[in-house]
């Protein structure tokens, strides 16, 4: 049943009259006439009668009227509420990111979409990339903020991989270390240097995710957790590679340098969604958030 026939239906059932339904539709009296004898035939019985002065309902008009109303009801409600969605007054995003980027890159741009669109619910999860890709794939994120890994590329055939930024690895040492006033370092400068890692798997670690092939560091403390990490190091046992997402977070007894160019090493960072499927409204206003708070264009790479 077309929900125009309805809709002229109860407009005629309102007014009682198909000339007054004609004027306030604005349709010709000639059309309305046609679609309620549409509506009648689909029905199989007569739902107005036709009066010397407009029209009244049947038996049967009357017991079909609330329905119609519900239906039209229930259309515009839901029509509200696809608009709402499209212009962000409503709706939910569940935003996935690696422990670095939630330091400070995600946290701006959740802010900033907030103040665009307070009326839609956020939500944060923390996660290592793998887990979060998971969580991706599960539905229980709509997006999700992860970086490249030393095992491989991140499946574009299965994730729609948007690049915010090309992040940068720092070294920490401590203030008075010997190479805090050299700004820029050489990894032969840390060969004999033992380093504080998050993991006492090599692997699983930054140092063989961004370290050349063949530089052997020296792992003598393992720190899970950022706090202890950085407080090893300003104690004086030993270096961390910072991540430069994470700077927010160092303190003010340990010194970043920058490692030389020619031993650089560069991570990407993408916000990632699942591929081949339509982006909701809100993931596609968040990435612009994303790609401002990562600093815009000029300033990724």
């Amino acid at each position: 049943m077309e929900t125009q026939l309805l809709e002229v239906f109860r407009t005629v059932a309102r007014y009682r009259s198909i000339t007054a339904a004609a004027r306030q539709l604005r349709f010709t009296q000639s059309a309305v006439s046609r679609q309620i004898a549409a509506l009648e035939a689909e029905v199989g019985t007569r739902v107005f009668d036709r009066l010397p002065r407009g029209v009244a309902l049947t038996e049967e008009g009357r017991a079909l009227l609330p329905h119609a109303e519900a239906v039209l009801d229930r259309l515009t409600a839901a029509q509200r509420d696809l608009d709402e969605l499209r212009g962000l007054g409503s709706g939910r995003l569940r935003v996935g990111a690696f422990p670095t980027a939630v330091a400070a890159l995600v946290p701006r741009a959740l802010a900033s979409f907030r103040a665009t669109y307070p009326g839609v619910a956020l939500s944060l999860v923390e996660g290592m990339t793998p887990t979060l890709l998971d969580r991706l794939v599960s539905g229980d994120a709509d997006v999700a903020v992860v970086s490249s890994s030393p095992t491989g590329p991140i499946d574009s055939d299965r994730f729609d991989l948007h690049h915010l930024l090309d992040e940068r690895l720092l070294v920490a040492v401590a203030r008075e270390h010997r190479l805090a006033a050299r700004g820029t370092v050489r990894l032969a400068d840390l060969a004999d240097e033992p380093f504080v890692v998050g993991s006492a798997t090599a692997e699983e670690t930054l140092l063989r995710a961004s370290l050349p092939t063949g530089f052997r560091p020296k792992i003598d403390i393992v720190a899970a957790e950022w706090i202890g990490k950085l407080g090893c190091v300003a104690a004086g046992l030993g270096v961390a590679l910072v991540p430069a997402l994470a700077v927010r977070g160092t303190p003010a007894d340990i010194v970043l340098l920058r490692l030389h160019r020619n031993d650089e090493s560069v991570r990407q960072i993408f916000a990632a969604t699942i591929a081949g499927r339509t982006r909701p409204p809100a993931v596609t206003q968040f990435l612009a958030h994303l790609d401002e708070a990562a600093g815009g264009p000029d300033e990724r790479r």
